[in-house]
């Protein structure tokens, strides 16, 4: 399968794909302690100091990677969202503000965790993120499509694309940008990717989609199907009759160059 059909497969069936997500043992395993356990947390100290709830926390936000960095992160809530001149702020990390926001001990105090709408977007976030992780151990091209189908339409500058690995390499890809320009100044990043993309595109649906099948036709250029092969078995058996039909595959990838042409 191309990295065209295999994300159009799970996103024509998001809600079956994140239940299958949900109820895999080791999600399952975290979610629950989550669940029972965050309503502990009182003060940015108790999450942070809470391995199995900051880890969770984190992942839910794309943060996985900097668990390590209990200190920053602890600063980072204590010092709350108040005003652009927080950490939270100047550390120019969507994810990290996303997280500052959700679990804001400085503006709402002990109460910031016995919100259920809190808890249910954290285990949705997390939940998702658990999926695109495992599609990117299959593909890495579907797994970056989903993120960026996820995140893409909150983003309000070109900046916000430059400050998160896995938006650049979309749109790097996408437009065949060499990775080489993050060695310019930032400024002149940006004024680069502004010229070339509209941001207000990534929040009209059709646009997007556009973007992503642009991506996923230059990512399987340049990789091949070597990026899905690791996918083949697997998504035939889970993708059943939600598979495009006559197999998909001629079909997904002329319809990945026609959009490509055709941005």
């Amino acid at each position: 399968m191309t990295t065209l059909s295999s994300y159009l497969s799970i996103t024509r069936d998001a809600a079956r794909w994140q239940t299958m997500a949900a109820k895999a043992p080791d999600v399952a395993t975290q979610t629950k302690y989550f669940q029972d356990n965050v309503g502990k947390a009182t003060n940015a100290a108790d999450l942070v100091n809470n391995q199995r709830l900051f880890a969770y926390a984190m992942k839910a936000f794309g943060l996985g990677d900097r668990v390590y960095a209990k200190g920053l992160m602890k600063q980072v809530l204590q010092q709350g969202v108040g005003s652009t001149s927080t950490l939270a702020y100047k550390l120019n990390d969507p994810n990290i503000l996303a997280f500052a926001k959700a679990f804001d001990f400085a503006g709402k105090g002990a109460q910031t965790t016995s919100s259920a709408t809190l808890v249910k977007s954290v285990v949705d976030q997390y939940t998702q993120n658990a999926l695109e992780t495992n599609q990117s151990s299959q593909n890495a091209g579907v797994g970056l499509a989903l993120y960026f189908q996820r995140k893409a339409p909150a983003i309000t500058s070109v900046y916000g694309i430059l400050a998160d690995k896995k938006l650049l390499q979309v749109v790097q890809t996408a437009l065949d940008i060499s990775p080489m320009t993050a060695v310019m100044p930032i400024d002149q990043q940006a004024s680069m990717l502004t010229k070339k993309i509209n941001i207000a595109d990534f929040k009209d649906t059709a646009k997007l989609q556009t973007f992503i099948s642009r991506f996923a036709a230059q990512y399987d250029y340049k990789y091949g199907d070597a990026s899905a092969s690791g996918s083949r078995a697997t998504n035939a058996i889970l993708l059943g009759a939600s598979q495009d039909p006559g197999g998909g595959v001629g079909a997904s990838l002329l319809l990945a160059m026609q959009a490509y042409r055709s941005f």
